[in-house]
């Protein structure tokens, strides 16, 4: 059994309990969505920032230029980056994934008033954990985020790579894309954007990402066994992160109102 095997072993329950989470029994209605989407937007631009954080350790970003090192972990995440942050959203038009789902709030209703008020704060320079309590976010996207910025930080090219790869949106199960649908037939379109969304994630975490997140991770940690313990240990706090960002939806849906709406 190879090295990814053994995690993808070891991660099976944790990744079990995030996708047979009671949360998405939850969602039947659209304020039900709202709130999902309201905290789940933060989940969306964290992940970028991962991305981002592999790219600048993989690639030159700087001037002036210098080769990077490992040309094919660089290239790998160039492909990634490229879907994610300029993909093609109709011909001669491209956005990010992020974009595209703050596009789908805003047709579904939501509230994107936190997630702005935020991404205001960090453009001023504002410090992510700051800018987070300044827009007054939930604790539970608090705490998700920062958990995340902590394995930026750390500067653990293994742990970041599988925190991005094992995070991936795959993590939002068939059932969610189902439901979605069936209110997007009750509501007459309404969710147009959002089902797009799901279904080109589902597209490219199958087909393309997924993979090269794999080729990605293996290219790092290569035949190195403290690399491979240190991806083992990002991947399984950025499944706890994410189960505790899941029920931090759950109490909210519960109780019955977005405390985040502007």
């Amino acid at each position: 059994m190879s090295r990814w095997e053994e995690i993808n072993r070891r991660l099976e329950p944790l990744r079990a309990e995030l996708l047979e989470s009671p949360l998405y029994g939850q969602i039947r209605d659209l304020p039900a969505l709202h709130r999902f989407m309201e905290f789940h937007v933060f989940a969306v631009w964290d992940f970028m920032s991962l991305l981002k954080s592999l790219q600048r350790s993989l690639c030159c970003v700087d001037v002036p230029w210098a080769p990077p090192s490992d040309t094919r972990s660089a290239r790998l995440i160039n492909e990634i980056v490229l879907a994610e942050e300029t993909d093609e959203i109709g011909e001669g038009e491209y956005d990010s994934h992020f974009g595209m789902y703050l596009a789908a709030m805003e047709e579904a209703g939501a509230s994107t008033g936190c997630i702005r008020e935020f991404l205001d704060g960090v453009s001023a320079g504002r410090e992510v954990g700051e800018a987070l309590l300044a827009a007054e976010a939930p604790a539970a996207v608090l705490q998700f985020v920062t958990q995340t910025f902590a394995t930026i930080r750390s500067g653990d090219l293994p742990a970041i790579a599988a925190a991005f790869t094992f995070g991936r949106e795959d993590l939002l199960p068939a059932l969610f894309t189902r439901i979605v649908r069936g209110l997007n037939e009750a509501h007459a379109g309404r969710l147009g954007r959002l089902v797009i969304y799901l279904e080109r994630h589902i597209e490219l975490d199958g087909d393309t990402h997924g993979p090269l997140a794999r080729r990605l991770v293996e290219s790092i940690c290569g035949h190195d066994s403290e690399k491979w313990a240190s991806a083992e240990r990002g991947a399984i706090d950025a499944l706890q992160a994410r189960l505790k960002l899941w029920n931090g939806i759950r109490d909210a849906i519960a109780e019955g109102e977005s405390a985040i709406v502007r």
